[in-house]
């Protein structure tokens, strides 16, 4: 298996630090609001890598974080009038509903920075007595030039480059030994969260968090590091100037990262009117199909997002969805695969292979979901109702199989009845009239995820299918 490491700028063989097992990180999301689909994208990119490290018979120790102290929290909770923990706690609930609708794999571990303060402080400790650190008047700044291989993964020069930090006001910035050094330890600030620390009371710098809670959960060395490439500088080569500054180890063997997601070839952004949620999405396509889409391309690609390739997108999984069902409801005649059916059953398997060649070639799933199209022409071709009962399995097997390592749901949902909406939106008003409003949500939610969509208006409850 090759993959293509940010450090090295080159596919390299993956050769894991403990046989058998990978060890993975993958940097989570920020939780001051709904997740939006340029989040959505490592999120389903590296759940990929990691259910083709299981199919393959990996034990994978799956670790994405929750930042849940950050200026965007503080800033929404003060807008709010309410603690942080309000917001990080219903944002968080959120993007663990957005990632169950994207059929996004549970974390082997999903560790919240405010629950790893005390390995943080312990860290910064080690830091300053290994003279990698300082404090200045409550701040705690890293000495980046007392580590070597600072600009390694991002290939940037030191004596090139200004500040790696995010572009916030920082107490003690005069300071500073250094215009590049960044930020450990922050001290409070009126109407803030903060932790005591040897320093004085305060939080922690952004970058800490992830060093941190990596060594906790996968130890020091790791096999695997992504997220997207947005990351690379400053926040990864941070960490690995922290890491390894602090543990006199190799951070990770392999650096991996997603590239952009751009709306109709623009980037991104809430001021250009071209932003989306998940969420957002959800009430227009089917989760499903923002996942294919998402796997249509190579993760290393800049991806283009449109209505006219989410289309694309839903009419090819449509097609997949449709050759399962097919293949369902062939009955077939007699049990096992019969002498003249071995070159269809031989070519499915020459397929699979096609599939894994692709995903062993730094986890190309555009060329593997070509591999899953294909599958499906042979059995639309090759198989029927006079195919043995064996070769009718053995085909729908492989196609359910490697849909299952994209994270592909190739069992439909049955539709709900209009007269089980109509109940259920009944039950959802004697909810809200005796204020049961969790109950309330939850059919709401439960409705959405169906593809009801519920719009509350003067003259009573409207729905309509998305």
């Amino acid at each position: 298996m090759k993959i293509y490491n940010t450090m090295t700028r080159k596919k390299e063989d993956f050769v894991p630090v403990e046989p058998g097992k990978v060890r993975m990180y993958v940097c989570g999301p920020t939780v001051y609001n709904y997740i939006h689909i340029g989040n959505a994208r490592p999120m389903i990119v590296f759940d990929t890598v990691r259910r083709y490290f299981e199919y393959k018979g990996y034990d994978v120790n799956y670790v994405s974080n929750f930042t849940d102290v950050d200026d965007k929290i503080i800033k929404k909770a003060n807008e709010e009038g309410v603690d942080a923990s309000v917001i990080s706690e219903r944002f968080i609930k959120e993007a663990r509903k957005d990632m169950e609708g994207l059929n996004v794999k549970e974390a082997t571990h999903h560790p919240r920075a405010t629950e790893e303060i005390g390995g943080m402080i312990e860290m910064i400790q080690t830091l300053i007595d290994k003279g990698h650190a300082y404090n200045a008047g409550g701040t705690v700044y890293f000495r980046t030039r007392s580590f070597n291989g600072y600009g390694k993964l991002s290939h940037k020069n030191v004596d090139d480059l200004e500040a790696g930090h995010r572009s916030i006001a920082v107490t003690g910035e005069e300071g500073k030994e250094d215009p590049l050094d960044f930020v450990l330890w922050k001290p409070k600030k009126e109407g803030e969260p903060s932790w005591p620390s040897p320093w004085g009371d305060g939080r922690p710098g952004w970058h800490i968090e992830c060093s941190v809670m990596s060594k906790k959960y996968l130890g020091d060395e790791i096999d695997i590091h992504a997220g997207g490439e947005d990351l690379i500088f400053p926040h990864h080569e941070n960490e690995i100037a922290q890491s390894e500054a602090a543990n006199g180890e190799t951070f990770a063997k392999y650096w991996m990262h997603n590239g952009f997601l751009n709306i109709d070839n623009v980037k991104m952004s809430k001021s250009l009117g071209n932003f989306f949620t998940v969420r957002e999405i959800s009430e227009k396509y089917d989760l499903q199909v923002l996942r294919f889409f998402m796997l249509s391309a190579h993760y290393r690609s800049p991806l283009n997002f449109s209505a006219d390739l989410m289309a694309a997108s839903k009419n090819g999984l449509e097609r997949i969805l449709t050759a399962v069902d097919r293949l369902k409801d062939l009955s077939g005649t007699g049990g096992a695969i019969r002498e003249e059916e071995k070159p269809v059953a031989e070519q499915a398997d020459a397929l699979v292979r096609k599939f894994e060649d692709a995903m062993e070639d730094d986890f190309n799933t555009a060329d593997a979901v070509s591999a899953i199209f294909e599958l499906v022409r042979l059995a639309n071709i090759s198989v029927d109702e006079a195919s043995s009962e064996g070769l009718i399995d053995y085909v729908r097997t492989k196609i359910e199989t490697l849909c299952g390592v994209l994270g592909i749901i190739t069992e439909r949902e049955k539709e709900i009845l209009d007269s089980d909406i109509e109940a259920l939106i009944e039950e959802r008003q004697a909810a809200r009239k005796a204020r049961d409003f969790a109950r309330a949500d939850a059919i709401r939610d439960q409705l959405a995820a169906q593809g009801i969509l519920l719009e509350d208006t003067r003259e009573g409850v409207k729905w309509k299918r998305a």
